[in-house]
């Protein structure tokens, strides 16, 4: 893969040490005017923009603090998801309100938050606002953003995603029927394959609740698993982070953990978890690590593989961590060939991505009973 580099990135400058912000009746009813007509992003969805009271910009920003920014110069971006999950055409001059977060997109772009509050770029489509340090070669650059200014609250504080997050349960119950979709990379097919096993227990008459613990913030995954028939859909924006890329360990630990255990609370038959990116992601990994809290509450798992080799490769790790992995599907599904290739090195079925939302199908891959570990699971 041939990466792009961003000098201008890798070097931060100092801060600049101005500040903008209202403070007057007058002058707070003119920001939520502009905020009403500004553009707002997916990652944005839950918050309550009434309680911004001004805009600074001597705050550094950090991951999920919401800003007001206007688009100086189009790229790869051009679109932006909205908070109701239509994709709104941008132009040079619109007003979108974003938060700050970290991009980890082999395909796409790294970038980080910024050091100081200054010009960056929309990184992603559900309203990342970051520095560019890579993008792929194939990757226009990124579109870029003006800061107006941080949104604050009325004690003078940034508005951070994680103050309109869903409450955090004081204990994670025991799991029941939680089935994981990882891959082997990005556009390995998870989400498909997700949106498929989620159709296909639904044509059975099971309540499947869903939710992608990990990634950035984007609405399609999401509005995929609705789609398909789940009956509760929730994703990490839920938990109060617009990326989880760069997310201290544990805070990606309880954040997975919190949408399970809501997902249960609400009341679902079967949870089905999409885990972003590939196996070697930092937070991926760390989410399938025996040591985790998170990896002990899975019953079942199925890997989407690009090909082959990765298929091979990624069973692998599976078992060095004793994961339950169920079967291998995904995009190299789409080839007999390479199909027989990863199930005679693997001996694990591997199985099109389309049957898993055959009704039939489903409930016999995950609907027996499992006697000897609890008689009330669904999944063997």
């Amino acid at each position: 893969m041939i990466i792009v580099y961003d000098a201008k990135a890798l070097a931060e400058t100092a801060p600049t040490p101005t500040t903008f912000e209202f403070t007057s009746p007058a002058q707070r009813a003119a920001l939520l005017e502009r905020l009403e007509q500004a553009k707002q992003a997916f990652v944005t969805r839950r918050v309550d923009l009434a309680e911004a009271w001004a805009l600074s910009r001597r705050h550094a920003p950090r991951t999920g603090d919401l800003v007001l920014a206007t688009v100086t110069e189009l790229g790869h971006h051009s679109r932006i998801e909205l908070s109701n999950g239509r994709r709104a055409q941008l132009y040079v001059g619109d007003e979108i309100v974003v938060a700050y977060g970290q991009r980890y997109a082999p395909d796409q772009f790294e970038a980080i938050v910024p050091k100081a509050f200054g010009p960056c770029q929309l990184v992603a489509g559900g309203g990342i606002a970051a520095k560019m340090l890579a993008r792929h070669a194939q990757t226009r650059k990124p579109t870029e953003i003006a800061p107006s200014g941080v949104l604050v609250g009325a004690d003078g504080s940034p508005l951070n995603l994680c103050q309109f997050a869903l409450s955090r349960p004081t204990q994670w119950p025991i799991a029941r029927n939680v089935i994981a979709i990882v891959g082997t990379s990005m556009n390995a097919g998870k989400t498909t394959l997700a949106a498929n096993l989620i159709r296909g227990l639904t044509l059975g008459g099971v309540r499947v609740g869903a939710c992608k613990v990990t990634g950035t913030g984007s609405g399609g995954d999401l509005w995929n698993m609705i789609d398909a028939g789940a009956v509760h859909a929730f994703d990490f924006t839920d938990v109060g982070y617009s990326t989880t890329a760069g997310l201290d360990i544990a805070a990606v630990d309880r954040a997975a953990n919190t949408l399970v255990s809501h997902i249960e609370e609400l009341g679902a038959d079967v949870i089905v978890v999409e885990i972003a990116d590939g196996l070697l992601q930092r937070e991926t990994a760390a989410l399938l690590d025996p040591c985790s809290t998170f990896s002990s509450r899975i019953d079942s798992l199925f890997l989407a593989a690009a090909d082959s080799m990765g298929a091979h490769a990624g069973a692998e790790w599976l078992r060095a961590r004793s994961l339950p992995l169920r079967a291998i599907s995904g995009l190299l599904t789409a080839s007999p060939l390479a199909s027989l290739e990863a199930q005679t090195a693997t001996g694990v079925d591997v199985i099109p991505t389309k049957v898993f939302a055959d009704l039939n199908y489903a409930a016999k891959l995950c609907l027996q009973a499992n006697t000897a570990c609890n008689p009330l699971s669904l999944i063997s």
